[in-house]
């Protein structure tokens, strides 16, 4: 038999060995998820982060990260914020505005002039403004922005001005912002699931589709297409964004460490995909694609005409606040 004493002493003996290896014994596990596939940086800099804030928390926290959709497509994971199946999630920016359109101003065409204004809008009151108002209505907190790069367009033809867009199959995820462009130029769009665009161009179901030079090369999409047109049509971005019920989980002190390693982490991650889409434009010639400038005062003009602010809730206000950036 083992006597009391003894069973102290182990327990104390244990409580030891968690104290010398830095472990919490009342560690939590946290889920965040994303769609991207693990070859991106915004896989890696999660998985960085996830271990980062192990680090600095003493192994209070362990965050599982489940990238390439496993825990369901972009929708999927904005109703798992709210039935708390999941605690961090990265998505585009764009998905917020369904919630709280205002938020969706920085994509209306032609916003941003490149990464760096949009990376400057981050750090600007107005995006402190819109994200508090995101926060204030949804409980979710969006606690950092990432560089997801300038959505280009591809095709099996060239694209030069926005009239040759007119009657095109393509696609464009369902949501307004991203379907403006398109739309304003007369191109069928079809709102067919990320995942499934590779098989889509292949199959000729679509004949063009748009999306950052990153994303053109981790889905492969060079492979059944032809032509980049460079339309830089938005600069586009991800949120990082913690559930409402995890967010009000965490001490003060937490939130800070947090707060801390997600903006690192987008950092990082948006260091790299800007350096990458440098690279992408000869590594895409030298797959027999061929690259196209186009002429951008024409598809501004058009989006300009057929595309207004208050159709979608967007404060111009904002827009004007976000061009006044330097």
């Amino acid at each position: 038999m083992i006597s009391r004493r003894q069973i102290g002493k182990l327990f104390a003996c244990a409580a030891m060995v968690l104290a010398s290896t830095g472990i919490s014994s009342a560690q939590e596990v946290l889920r965040w998820a994303h769609v991207f596939e693990v070859t991106e940086p915004y896989h890696t800099e999660t998985v960085w982060a996830a271990e980062e804030i192990g680090k600095r928390t003493n192994g209070r926290y362990k965050i599982e990260v489940y990238p390439s959709s496993q825990l369901g497509k972009e929708v999927d994971l904005v109703q798992g914020l709210t039935l708390g199946t999941v605690d961090i999630v990265i998505l585009s920016s764009a998905l917020a505005a369904k919630d709280y359109p205002p938020i969706g101003v920085t994509y209306y065409p032609f916003t941003f002039r490149n990464a760096d204004h949009l990376l400057a809008y981050t750090k600007s009151d107005t995006y402190k403004k819109l994200a508090a108002a995101y926060a204030e209505k949804m409980g979710n907190q969006i606690v950092a922005t990432t560089y997801y790069g300038t959505r280009h367009t591809t095709a099996n033809k060239p694209i030069e001005k926005c009239s040759d867009l007119n009657s095109l199959k393509m696609r464009v995820p369902n949501i307004p912002a991203y379907l403006a462009m398109p739309k304003a130029c007369g191109a069928n769009t079809a709102p067919i699931a990320f995942a499934e665009v590779y098989l889509a161009l292949q199959n000729g179901t679509v004949d063009a589709q748009e999306n950052p030079l990153p994303a053109i090369e981790a889905k492969k999409l060079f492979e059944v297409q032809k032509y980049i047109a460079l339309t830089g049509h938005i600069v586009d971005q991800l949120n990082t964004i913690v559930s409402k019920s995890r967010w009000a989980s965490l001490s003060d002190e937490d939130k800070v460490i947090f707060t801390e390693v997600l903006q690192d982490a987008a950092a990082r991650a948006s260091k790299k995909v800007a350096e990458r889409e440098q690279e992408l434009l000869e590594v895409f010639k030298a797959k027999g694609l061929t690259i196209t400038e186009v002429d951008k005062e024409d598809f501004k003009r058009v989006v300009a005409e057929k595309v207004s602010f208050e159709d979608f809730g967007y404060d111009k206000a904002d827009w004007d606040a976000i061009q006044a950036l330097k």
